[in-house]
Order: structure tokens, then sequence, then C-alpha cells
């Protein structure tokens, strides 16, 4: 009679301790599920495909999905990224013909690109980017000098230009404002930076007044990125090295020059070295403490700390990276920086120190060939 009790008492705690195990184990993968996920993709020209990669807490970057462009035969100079605020779909800009900008769905679980569709852009487009309400997208042309806005449909892919408005030598970067009111295009062969003023409800672009900001003759101003608090924005220029520091009035879109610095490391002699000044990117930290450029002569990454009443900047020093560093970008936490080298066909990873501001590097990755751009997405 006892036995028969002494089965069921012992039966009953396996099943007990079973469902806690089972119910820890579904909270914990639950979790998981919830959690976000980092992830990088890179433009590769010449293999005409985006290299994914997940990026751990770490630092360390684990190979997704390699995503080719469908249709898409012949190497381009470059492959510019755009991604829509909303995060669901990555276009990437084609600077062979047919000119083309090709959308992908990103999976919110996985980080992994699907075509959705290709649409068509006014030229090769050396930059593009996507207003901030995520239904146009902006392209600038370097050999066709002009600028033009195409509108996006409800799934990611570009319809036909709208507006392509010719600009001074060698349109480079057309990027909007924070507030989406205006949207500025540098023209790095004529040395001014063109401003327009933005309708997002209609979807057209108008000269501002003034129209333009002129910087230093042959200084080749490239790309720039506003700081985080939209009061300030940093441009650097190709062909001189410089990095510039202006103040911005949201209200007029105006830009005032408050300092101008280097992207050369220190020492570079243009005499010594045989080559010219070759800088390349800029970007900051979400946090708008820290910016850094790119420079391809030197292959180095400068880094300067941000003063946040004033907007200027202090160099803190420079670090060697990839060959020929076209493009870089920082990860949404602010702690890591990646650089991808055109001839080096691979991307290194830093470790930014959260007190300083200085680059320490992590480990490099193989990419496509002739990877130029890295974008970072935090999802979901």
């Amino acid at each position: 009679m006892l036995r028969p009790t002494r089965r069921c008492i012992a039966s009953k705690a396996p099943r007990a301790a079973i469902a806690t195990t089972l119910t820890f184990l579904a909270l914990v993968s639950g979790v998981r599920a919830g959690m976000a996920e980092t992830f990088a993709y890179v433009g590769n020209a010449d293999s005409n495909d985006i290299s994914v990669f997940k990026m751990d807490d770490s630092g360390e970057m684990i190979p997704v999905q390699t995503a080719a462009f469908k249709g898409v035969d012949k190497p381009g100079s470059s492959t510019p990224l755009a991604i829509t605020p909303d995060h669901r779909v990555l276009i990437a800009g084609v600077r062979s013909q047919p000119y083309l900008a090709v959308s992908f769905a990103i999976d919110p679980g996985t980080g992994e690109l699907s075509p959705i569709g290709n649409g068509p852009l006014a030229d090769s487009m050396a930059n593009i980017a996507i207003d901030r309400g995520g239904k146009f997208l902006f392209s600038a042309s370097y050999g066709g000098n002009k600028v033009a806005l195409n509108p996006l449909a409800g799934n990611g892919v570009a319809g036909e230009p709208k507006q392509v408005i010719p600009t001074g030598l060698n349109a480079h970067a057309f990027l909007p404002s924070p507030d989406n009111r205006f949207v500025f295009a540098t023209n790095l062969g004529s040395d001014q930076v063109l401003a327009f003023a933005f309708d997002a409800t209609a979807g057209t672009l108008t000269p501002n007044d003034p129209p333009a900001h002129k910087v230093p003759e042959k200084s080749g101003p490239r790309h720039f990125v506003f700081h985080p608090n939209g009061k300030f924005v940093y441009l650097v220029h190709e062909l001189n090295g410089d990095v510039a520091a202006f103040s911005y009035e949201a209200r007029s879109g105006a830009w005032d020059e408050i300092q101008r610095t280097t992207a050369l490391p220190g020492g570079f002699n243009e005499k010594e070295a045989g080559k010219k000044p070759w800088a390349a990117d800029i970007h900051i930290t979400p946090d708008g403490r820290f910016l850094y450029a790119s420079e391809r002569t030197t292959n180095t990454l400068t880094a300067y700390k941000v003063d946040a009443a004033s907007g200027k900047l202090t160099t803190i020093g420079s670090v060697p990276t990839e060959k020929q560093p076209r493009g870089f970008q920082i990860d949404p936490t602010g702690r890591y920086l990646a650089a991808v080298g055109e001839l080096s066909d691979s991307m290194t990873v830093y470790a930014i120190d959260q007190g300083s501001g200085a680059l320490a590097r992590l480990k490099s990755y193989p990419t496509g060939k002739k990877p130029n751009w890295v974008e970072f997405l935090k999802l979901p």
C-alpha cells in the first residue's frame, strides 16, 4: 500500500522541476527574442553586393549574408547605402548603367536582406540619403553635376525622379537637416554648399536664401554631419584635408564657420609624401561627444573631442586603418567604429574609449570587393 504512494510523490517532484525549468527557459528565450541586435551593412562596389554582419556586445562581427544586386552586371565606382527611418528598407545606389536604386527589405529578426525591387536614378550617384519622413530619396551626382529627388513607394522602391537640379561641379553629398526643412548639397569642384528649402508634403526643393555657402578655394567640400543637438554641422574637405565646424541656425538653415582644423595626422608633409591630401568620410557619436574623419592618402582615422557648448573640436589623435578608407560608421551605442578599405577588401572594428574618444583596434574581417560604405542598424 505504501509503494504506490511513494511512486506518486517521486513522480510529482521531477514534473515540478521540469515545469519550472521549462518556464525559466521560455522566459530566457523570450528575453533573448526581444533583445535588440545590431547589424552592419557594407556596400561593395566591385562585387555588386552587400556584406551583412551581426555585431555582438564585444564588437565581434559575425558574417550573416552576402546580398547581391539582381540585374546588375558591371561594377560601379562606389556603392552608397541608406536605410529608411522605420528600419524596414535598405537602399543601395548602383553607379554603373543602368543607374539604379536597389531596395531590400530588412528582416527585423535576422537583419538579412531580401530584394524588393529596383528604381531609376537620374545619373551615377555618389551619395544617397532618405528624408526624415521616409518618403523621398535624395541623391548627388559627382560626374553629372546634379542632385535629384525621387519619391519612394510604400514598399521602399524608388519611383522616377521628380526633380533633377543642376549644380556646380562635382555634387557629392546631399543630406536633409535634422528637422527635414532643408537639404544641403556639397559641390566639391566648386567649393560651395548649396542650400534648398524642402517641402516634405509636396516633395519639392527650392533654392534657399542665400542659395549657397562658399568655402575656401580648392578645399573640396565632400561629406558632412550634423551634431545630434542640431546646433552644429561638421564638414570634411577632400582636397586639403580640412575639417570645418559650423554653427547651424535651424530657423533659416544658415551655416556660420566657427573653426577649421585638419583630418591629416601630425607630421604629414605633402612634398615628402609625394601625394596630396585625400580626405573622405566624417561621423559623430550618437551622444555628440566625439567626431571622426577618414583620410585616404595616409590611411588614417582622426578623432576629435567636441565641446558641447561651443561645438568646437579638440584633436585627440590619429590611428592607422584600412587601405584607402573611403567609408566608415559608428554603431548606435557609440562604443564601436567600423572602417572599410577600398583597396584592402576588408573592415576593421575599433573600440571607442568612452572617456577619451580614442580608438583601439579590435579585429579585421573580409568583405566583398572594393568596400566603400558602412551602415549600422539596431533591430528591432
